[in-house]
């Protein structure tokens, strides 16, 4: 079906479609047409089971790597070193599995925003069917509190107006009308159309279905989220990066042992298994639960702050954001229309308080106003919520608006002077409405106010203004002068400039005019001679704490990106007032995103700060040029048409308040108070956690490269191995582990968000990392040899006893070296020795057990170990330290370098 009925007139649209505007189409013909087109509905999108999610978890090389080093480990029968590692695994695709065991449902999601039931006329007749029975052709009836059903273009409407924020993300219901449009109307601006998965807010109307099912602009928003995919994170893809160089080097070391084997003279077998059990000693066995446990742990505080992760790996995706993209409406702003200032005859009043709570104070200037000492404020308030259809109730101790959100906001605003709508209704019962209409752009309600009848308008200013001939002030009624009038255009363009909607209040008496069961004689004769009372400027207020989280994504290195469906110069206002953009910048619109091809937009984007009049589709391609570019892009949004870009984007964040159960299935994570600020909390986050994953694994390949460089120097120079399996075990999944676990959940550098986002090319392992993990395991491989030499060759120990210095001297190496592990540039002193007390704890735990080793006599017999002095574990301990020493006095060194250049 074709997409350009909004140009047509509705009899061109019901002839195209065969529809009788009287009749509706016969019950015989909407079979017909119900086998031709099919049911109205929505493909739902593939079906996870929780089967296939946990089989997902096991997708990393890393975690192969593993299972393979213990299948290797058992064949060598080594089976406690197997178990262990297959344990950890275990561990760590279960932790996974219940963080992502929400599925993907985002297309299927969509079929529940569909309205179970709605009104069609059929053979002459009104009956009510199920919407899957809805066909083109079919006349839809639709008043106050229905959700449209499928697409169509209006032929008669009555004060009809529309809430379509989950498909345009239009924060104000929509006025609806028949007339027709010229072609390249943006779809927020269609007002002779309704769509599916809208609601009605107010009036009636008949429309007659043109699309149904997929072929609807919500059918085309699930298509765009089947096409939509997020891929692997950067983790994720570093992860993998570090798995395929381990592997390489596993086989690379047994590679080079097994030749140096045979050159020496040592039989194959015996060869071959003593170089592959160094290899799987190798593997850090602990780093996959490490970053899962790291991830889980910073899940769970940024619960604390408002956000819920549904995939873990998108946190550290958080952190790498480059670029925000995020929705207006409730995201930047409360969502909530709000008068902020008030005009009357002399003043400019401006009115505090957010959204649609009822405190607030009124300003003149920088002075506090009384509106009950006020007469002419006082007048406006009340006649904003006298002409007003909407309703203010509380739900759970928040004031909220059952209405239209325009008329809602004139209902908070008489509320903060203490005027209520049930006393209004109490002292001035209402007689009669005059309903608004796109031609008359104004609404009158009539009341009994002093035993006679009453008018209160409101309305555009230029309408209302040019049938008012009196002005109330403080000091009564006198007579509308031409500086008056010129003094309210003015009024009226500075609050327009400041994206304010405004709206002109008027009253009037209506002694002497006469009318009868609630149907005036002529409306005309009521709404002149009005008294003007003021104007009222509206809009939906940024929220509070907006402007300070823009600002840190600015230091940050994070570029913010507004998009909406919102009216250019709304969006330019928000934009500017939160920083986002400079006054000077442009915004671009919808329709010339359409004009533009993906190369000419993935140009265009870095220079592109705030879009509006946009669509779903518009929100992908944007989404899809910034990650063109290269940039880690997030995504937030609330509405239906946020989740095709959300699922796209390196991470979709859905509102939880406000959005849409489509988008929250789409999305990566949920920010539990719909707040700006709280996503970049998360992004705060995100970065501690990648930071954290970084030093963890840093510590960790510093201790398997010095195991390493042990075994592989003790080959070198023809010694006995200095390290059992079971000791490489205990260092590997217990004594490194555990420490390595305190690591990753060190606590947030408190600059990170004054530094840049890491380029998308960088990688957890690079050059840096390999030359301090080669250095480190260096050190520590040197103290340990130089201990094994010492017991075995100077003073003539045994080989036990040779072997229990060298083991608990890399013990006390690998523990202590923990704590410089957990910052590059600072040393201990600087971070606090308690700042992170699970890793004292641990250090101090695993310092005990190291040395209840050689004093319990199940253990001395479990790890061949013989009871040795204290005297020695202190020997011992110092010598641990130097490692230590030489790595705080490079961080020094490399410091002072800094500073001097």
């Amino acid at each position: 079906m074709t997409n350009t009925w909004h140009k047509l007139s509705a009899i061109e649209t019901a002839g195209l479609l065969a529809t009788d505007m009287e009749q509706g189409l016969s019950t015989e013909e909407a079979k017909h047409r119900l086998a031709r087109y099919g049911q109205n509905k929505l493909h739902k999108g593939k079906r996870f089971s929780a089967l296939l999610i946990f089989i997902s978890q096991f997708r990393s090389l890393v975690i192969w790597v593993l299972i393979g080093a213990a299948a290797v480990s058992v064949a060598l029968g080594e089976v406690i070193d197997g178990i262990a590692i297959i344990a950890i695994v275990i561990l760590n695709a279960i932790i996974g599995f219940l963080q992502e065991y929400r599925a993907e449902k985002a297309a299927a999601a969509l079929v529940r925003l569909t309205a179970p039931h709605c009104r069609v006329i059929r053979d002459g007749h009104s009956l009510v069917i199920t919407t899957t029975e809805v066909v083109p052709g079919d006349l839809l009836l639709l008043e106050a509190g229905d959700l449209v059903a499928a697409d169509a273009r209006l032929i008669q409407a009555s004060v009809f107006r529309v809430n379509e924020a989950p498909l345009t993300g239009e924060s104000q219901a929509v006025a609806k009308f028949t007339v027709s449009l010229v072609l390249d109307t943006p779809l927020a601006e269609r007002s002779n159309m309704v769509f599916l998965g809208t609601s009605v807010t107010g009036g009636s109307a008949h429309a007659v279905v043109v699309n149904t099912g997929m072929e609807t602009e919500l059918g085309r928003i699930a298509k765009l989220l089947e096409s939509a995919e997020s891929g692997e994170t950067p983790l994720q893809r570093q992860l993998e990066r570090v798995g395929r160089l381990l592997l390489m080097a596993c086989f690379g070391i047994v590679g080079l042992i097994f030749g140096l084997g045979v050159w020496r003279g040592i039989a194959p077998f015996e060869l071959f298994l003593s170089s592959v059990s160094l290899a799987v000693a190798a593997i850090p066995e602990g780093l996959p639960a490490v970053v899962t446990i790291a991830l889980a742990l910073g899940v769970q505080r940024m619960v604390q702050r408002h956000a819920l992760v549904r995939r873990l790996a998108s946190v550290e995706t958080l952190g790498r954001a480059q670029v925000i993209c995020t929705d207006k409406t409730g995201t930047l702003t409360m969502g909530e229309m709000t008068a902020r200032k008030l005009v009357t005859s002399k003043n400019l009043y401006r009115v505090t308080g957010e959204g649609y709570a009822t405190e607030g104070t009124f300003f003149s200037g920088n002075v506090e106003s009384i509106p009950s000492e006020s007469p002419e404020l006082f007048a406006l308030l009340r006649a904003s919520a006298a002409c007003n259809d909407a309703e203010l109730t509380l739900i759970d101790g928040r004031s909220t608006v059952v209405g239209d959100p325009t008329e809602g906001a004139l209902l908070v605003v008489a509320a903060k002077a203490n005027i209520t709508r049930s006393a209004i209704e109490t002292d001035m019962p209402r007689l009669a409405v005059i309903p608004f209409d796109s031609d008359r752009k104004r609404m009158s309600v009539i009341r009994r106010q002093a035993n006679f009848p009453w008018a209160f308008v409101k309305g555009a200013p230029e309408v209302v203004l040019s049938r008012c001939t009196l002005i109330r002030t403080d000091q009564g009624v006198r007579a509308l002068t031409e500086i008056d009038r010129t003094h309210l255009f003015q009024a009226n363009r500075l609050l327009a400039n400041d994206a304010l909607r405004v709206l002109a209040v008027a009253e009037r008496p209506l002694e002497g005019i006469h009318f009868g069961a609630g149907v005036f004689s002529s409306d005309v004769e009521i709404e002149q001679q009005l008294i003007l009372l003021g104007l009222v400027g509206l809009q939906d207020p940024p929220r509070g704490e907006a402007r300070e989280a823009v600002s840190k994504c600015k230091r940050a290195g994070i570029k913010t990106v507004m998009i909406t469906g919102d009216h250019p110069d709304t969006a330019r206002a928000i934009g500017c007032e939160l920083g986002i953009m400079d006054k000077g910048d442009e915004v671009l619109i919808g329709v010339e995103i359409d004009h533009l091809d993906d190369a000419e937009l993935k140009e265009r984007v870095p220079h592109v700060s705030v879009y509006a009049r946009v669509t779903a589709e518009h929100k992908l391609r944007i989404v899809r040029a910034w990650k063109a570019t290269g940039a880690v892009v997030a995504m937030t949004g609330d509405g239906v048409n946020d989740a095709p870009a959300i699922k796209e984007a390196s991470i979709g964040i859905a509102m939880g308040i406000t959005g849409t159960e489509v988008t929250k299935e789409a999305a990566d994570m949920i920010v539990a108070d719909d707040n700006f600020a709280s996503i970049v909390a998360a992004v705060e986050e995100g970065r501690g956690i990648y930071d954290n994953i970084a030093k963890t694994l840093a510590y960790l390949l510093g201790s398997s490269t010095g195991e390493l460089l042990v075994m592989l120097g003790a080959v070198l120079l023809g010694w006995p191995l200095p390290l059992l399996p079971l000791h490489l075990l205990w260092i590997n999944l217990v004594t490194d582990g555990f420490a390595a676990l305190a690591l990753s959940t060190d606590p947030i550098d408190p600059g990170v968000l004054n530094r840049p986002p890491r380029r998308t090319q960088s990688q957890l392992l690079n050059r840096n990392l390999f030359y301090l993990t080669l250095f480190t395991g260096i050190l520590a491989a040197s103290v340990t040899l130089g201990v094994f030499a010492y017991e075995l060759h100077v003073v003539g120990n045994t080989l036990d006893q040779a072997r229990d210095a060298a083991f608990t001297a890399l013990v006390i190496t690998g523990l202590l070296r923990a704590f410089g592990a957990r910052s590059e540039q600072r040393v201990i002193w600087q971070i606090g020795l308690f700042s992170n007390l699970r890793l004292f704890l641990i250090v101090a735990v695993c310092f005990g057990l190291q040395l209840a080793i050689h004093h319990v006599s199940m253990l001395q017999a479990l790890f061949q170990i013989k009871s040795v002095s204290l005297h020695q574990c202190v020997v011992w301990i110092g010598v641990g330290f130097i490692p230590l020493t030489i790595l705080e006095l490079r961080k020094i060194l490399l410091n002072r370098a800094k500073k001097i250049a």
